[in-house]
């Protein structure tokens, strides 16, 4: 089983997540910022991963805190579910749609974090999460997963439309990537025999 359970606590939150990369879509969810509990169980339904997370954060100053130590987190249990990463299929990528929003994702588990975002996302509120705060969850899970991901937002008139296609072509790439190859289950994908 390909599982992590990951705690985090600083002077600004309080986190402690479990993770299941194959899992049945599961999420039990709290954390004070509602929308990204909505986010992060699009990512589990459409990931197919069982997802704990209980966290707390000092969101009276503002949810970026909270966020970006929940992207941490989950970022870490991906990299420690995955262990060597042998037997991957390493790359995935897919487009979703949300009515007149359109995202897609691309993924690599290559053992080297980057994060693209494009375009970002304007500093608009939904609920007590900032839209701008997408780009530092995927961030912080980037480099956290040791993982690769671009996202593209191709259009779309509503922010929370387009913020939750991206969260759901990204739970589809993912899927993707961690996805086991029954042909080649001892190597590690990459022609340096080494992933970083």
């Amino acid at each position: 089983m390909r599982k992590a359970s990951v705690s985090r606590a600083t002077a600004e939150s309080q986190i402690s997540l479990e993770l299941e990369l194959d899992g049945h879509g599961e999420a039990t969810l709290e954390s004070p910022v509602p929308f990204l509990d909505h986010m992060l169980r699009q990512l589990a339904r459409h990931g197919g991963l069982d997802l704990e997370l209980r966290a707390t954060g000092d969101v009276e100053t503002g949810a970026h805190h909270t966020v970006e130590d929940i992207g941490i987190c989950l970022g870490s249990a991906i990299d420690r579910a995955l262990g060597e990463r042998r037997g991957i299929e390493r790359y995935g990528s897919a487009f979703c749609p949300l009515d007149e929003a359109l995202a897609q994702a691309v993924v690599d588990l290559g053992g080297r974090p980057f994060f693209v975002l494009d375009p970002p996302f304007p500093n608009v509120h939904i609920g007590n999460f900032n839209a701008d705060l997408t780009f530092d969850f995927f961030q912080a899970l980037a480099t956290h997963a040791r993982a690769t991901i671009h996202l593209r937002i191709l259009y779309g008139r509503n922010e929370h439309h387009k913020i939750e296609a991206a969260f759901k072509a990204f739970a589809l790439a993912l899927r993707q990537a961690i996805g086991l190859r029954s042909h080649d289950a001892t190597r590690v994908p990459s022609t340096k025999e080494h992933l970083d």
